[in-house]
């Protein structure tokens, strides 16, 4: 279900069309991405006119082993999952986006004017065929498995339609793409080259600035709390591990993970190794469909789970959904961790 278009917008939106694929296919001439190694040298720029630079000097980019050419910046964008999402809107891109799906809550109050009137393609990922409905010239996907046959549709064949793609480079996970650790610095080297390619390199460059000076200003607990983030599962937690944005966040907040020994993003642990580890607070992913007050219950419903230090002390550390993943939402996310963390320490 879409939603009505947003007054005072500065670009209308065109309506949803039902158009045959075939059709679509004529239609869409916008960024183009070929699948295969990046070969070495400068390509030739292709011809173009107007302020677009991309036209006249195209980008190249392997994004996630993937090979992708952007030779016009992206003027109808499908963003599917919430990080896509709020980078763009963060980049004051919301008129580029004509739908977003595979959302994991609400956008932040600052945004939420902007993105009120965007069509939404659903809660999960869309098909091929209902994303080509929209008429994008390119899809700005959160997780490598956005993309692909079973999905909205795999990236080579998306380039057959005119359709450009991009993964947010923190969610690959080929050897050689996963960033291992992953940093503030990778994080932000993203934005950077989100904006580079989306059209956007000065507000880019400015959230960046302002996002490192908000990370330094923040000054991490020096309790030296042992932790587990805690994202979803019951017979087997899977939580953050020692190499993605929880470990990032946890990190920069003054937190000691208690898996920081496994190299990667989030993975499935044995409630008998957090037992052992007895972690002094557990930080709690919060999403409509796996509260954190629903772990909290489960937690305390457990016998053996009810006797580990955090539970009994009620240590818990809250984070939303959509702030667990590499995105924009990280340094605030770190700010409230430590916030919170001087509220129990209070206790």
């Amino acid at each position: 279900m879409t939603s009505p278009s947003r007054p005072g917008r500065s670009r209308a939106r065109r309506a949803v069309l039902t158009a045959p694929l075939a059709a679509v296919a004529i239609t869409l001439a916008a960024c183009a991405t070929t699948p295969g190694p990046l070969q070495a040298g400068v390509p030739t720029p292709l011809p173009g006119s107007g302020d677009d630079p991309r036209a006249s000097e195209p980008l190249v980019i392997d994004n996630c082993g993937f090979r992708m050419t952007v030779s016009k910046t992206p003027e109808r964008v499908v963003t599917i999952k919430s990080t896509s999402t709020e980078l763009l809107l963060a980049l004051g891109l919301a008129d580029s986006i004509v739908a977003t799906a595979f959302h994991d809550g609400p956008v932040p109050e600052e945004w939420a004017e902007d993105a009120a009137g965007i069509p939404s393609l659903g809660d999960a990922v869309p098909g091929r065929e209902a994303l080509l409905e929209v008429e994008p010239d390119f899809v700005f996907a959160g997780w490598e498995s956005n993309l692909t046959v079973d999905t909205a549709g795999d990236r080579a064949a998306l380039a057959d339609f005119g359709v450009g793609t991009y993964v947010a480079p923190s969610a690959c996970k080929g050897e050689g793409y996963r960033p291992s650790p992953m940093t503030f610095e990778k994080l932000f080297a993203d934005f950077i080259e989100a904006g580079d390619i989306f059209g956007a390199p000065d507000a880019a460059a400015q959230l960046v600035a302002e996002q490192r000076a908000a990370l330094e200003s923040i000054e991490p607990s020096t309790e030296g709390f042992t932790a587990l983030w805690y994202s979803s599962g019951k017979a087997t937690p899977y939580v953050g591990a020692g190499s993605g944005a929880p470990q990032m966040m946890m990190e920069a907040a003054g937190l000691e993970n208690i898996v920081a020994d496994v190299d990667d993003t989030w993975v499935s642990i044995s409630w008998e190794r957090v037992l052992a580890a007895d972690p002094d607070l557990i930080v709690l992913v919060d999403a409509a469909w796996n509260t954190a007050e629903s772990k909290i219950a489960y937690l305390n419903e457990n016998p053996a789970l009810a006797q580990l230090s955090a539970v009994r002390q009620e240590r818990f550390v809250v984070v939303p959904f959509p702030a667990g993943e590499a995105g924009v939402r990280n340094v605030d996310a770190v700010a409230s961790i430590v916030a919170q963390l001087d509220a129990l320490g209070g206790e």
